[in-house]
Parts: C-alpha cells; sequence; structure tokens
C-alpha cells in the first residue's frame, strides 16, 4: 500500500483534540487516525513516547496554513517543549505521511518533576 503525503497536515492526540480549532481560530477539516508505535502518556502536558506494540489514537487536521503553522508552533513552543517530525499514520482509506509534535527531553524532564 502507497503512503500519501500531506506536507499540510497535523497529527493530533492531545490538547489539540479538543482546543485545535480555538487556537487556530477557524475550523478546518479532521479525520480519525491511528499512530502506531507510539504510546500517549500525560502528566503535565500530553505526549507520545515510541513504544514497541503500542498505538495512539487521535485526528489528523487537514489543509493546513502558514498561519495556522505559526500558531499551533506557539502553542506548542516549538522547539523548546516539542519538535514537529513527519510520521506515517493509518487513516480510512490508506496510509497517510503527516506531521506531529513530538516531546523534547526538556519536556518529558518537566514531566517527570
Amino acid at each position: 500500500m502507497a503512503t500519501e503525503y500531506d506536507p499540510h497536515a497535523l497529527f493530533v492526540y492531545g490538547s489539540l483534540l479538543e482546543e485545535g480549532m480555538e487556537i487556530l481560530g477557524h475550523p478546518v477539516d479532521v479525520i480519525p487516525a491511528r499512530l502506531d508505535g507510539f504510546e500517549r502518556r500525560s502528566g503535565r502536558y500530553f505526549y507520545i513516547v515510541r513504544a514497541d506494540g503500542a498505538e495512539t489514537g487521535g485526528l489528523v487536521m487537514l489543509d493546513l496554513t502558514a498561519e495556522d503553522w505559526r500558531r499551533l508552533d506557539a502553542y506548542e513552543e516549538v522547539p523548546t517543549l516539542y519538535t514537529r517530525e513527519e510520521v506515517e499514520v493509518d487513516v480510512y482509506d490508506g496510509l497517510l505521511r503527516c506531521w506531529v509534535y513530538l516531546p523534547t527531553p526538556k519536556c518529558i524532564n518537566l514531566l517527570s518533576n
């Protein structure tokens, strides 16, 4: 199965599930998705870590603009608390390569203290 690439899509799994549209200031289309090989954890913030056999459910936000990315990166405190990296998620009709926010060591240290 071929993987589709969408540079304007973001997989969300934590607070952005609830607050994403509010942060953007407008609605965006979303589709359900699953990220395999990652486990969702939470403390002060939600984050995901690699874990064999794990899966994290979430949504993919579609058609994000440059201004949307600016707002989301600011909310996620990129690059201090999170970095934006590409991942492959399962969506209803196959695989999609898109962006996700992954925690930095500083983010994880804040959560473990």
